[in-house]
């Protein structure tokens, strides 16, 4: 099951949702500390207890180690080989141990789009941390400040504002792609629906503006609408189809709204 999503827990928790998560006992603790202690302990049940169940016998202070890793690496194009020389263990080794955090739902990744072969696209997928707390506790962020003022903000949001628009949208994941080309073009989040193309970026900006790599995806991918969430308070259009909106003005119900 999934756990809170800001539906379900309200715009004015926003903040809270984003720093404690989304597991249950984390958001609803009485307060910040005993929330992060809370997931500290879930992260140690994990590795200790669920993994060896399931027959991974991997030393937990060893898995622990390249998850923290892989929390720096939140929001980026995997590259497995630096993975792996970062970590001092071999390619396979790297990807299996992604695979087992994938594999139990801990790690998810965004495949790129590369529908024009003739273009020199990325082609490998990008990684995110599923839950927006274990990322805070894995970087050892305590507080909303701490969240705010680390150098990974950006990736931070991205990522918590990404499951959001997702979880919203009433689409399922796999149905989402990321678009970049090696000229340093991007797209966050690219999805089609009844022959259109949609697209979405992910700002932690006061007042975001339009960008290069906007006008280039807007072009190559013949976007019908995109959208860029914000954690601010006003909607405002930056062209006739491009809609910046807060995250906190997203609603319900399965993409209404959305499209």
């Amino acid at each position: 099951m999934k756990g809170f999503g800001l539906d379900e827990v309200g715009a004015n928790k926003l903040k809270s949702l984003w720093l404690r998560g989304s597991f249950p006992r984390s958001f609803l603790a009485r307060n910040e500390e005993q929330s992060f202690q809370w997931r500290e302990n879930f992260i140690s049940t994990y590795l200790e207890r669920d993994l060896p169940q399931l027959g991974i016998a991997i030393p937990a202070q060893t898995l622990r180690r390249f998850w923290i890793m892989l929390s720096h690496y939140h929001g980026q194009i995997i590259n497995y080989s630096e993975l792996a020389g970062s970590f001092g263990v071999s390619d396979k080794t790297a990807r299996s141990y992604i695979e087992i955090l994938e594999s139990t739902f801990m790690v998810h990744s965004l495949l790129p789009w590369h529908e024009n072969l003739g273009k020199r696209l990325v082609k490998s997928p990008k990684l995110y941390l599923s839950d927006s707390g274990i990322f805070n506790t894995l970087q050892n962020i305590t507080s909303f400040k701490e969240l705010t003022s680390q150098p990974k903000l950006g990736a931070a949001w991205e990522g918590f504002a990404m499951d959001t628009f997702i979880r919203l949208s009433g689409i399922e994941r796999k149905n989402f792609y990321f678009w970049a080309t090696h000229s340093g073009a991007e797209l966050d989040l690219f999805w089609k629906i009844g022959g259109q193309n949609y697209g979405a970026e992910f700002k932690y900006s006061d007042a975001p503006t339009m960008t290069k790599s906007l006008y280039s995806a807007i072009e190559n991918l013949n976007l019908k609408k995109v959208w860029v969430i914000y954690p601010g308070k006003q909607t405002y259009r930056l062209k006739q189809n491009i809609i910046v909106t807060p995250l906190s003005g997203l609603k319900h119900p399965k993409g209404t709204a959305l499209l």
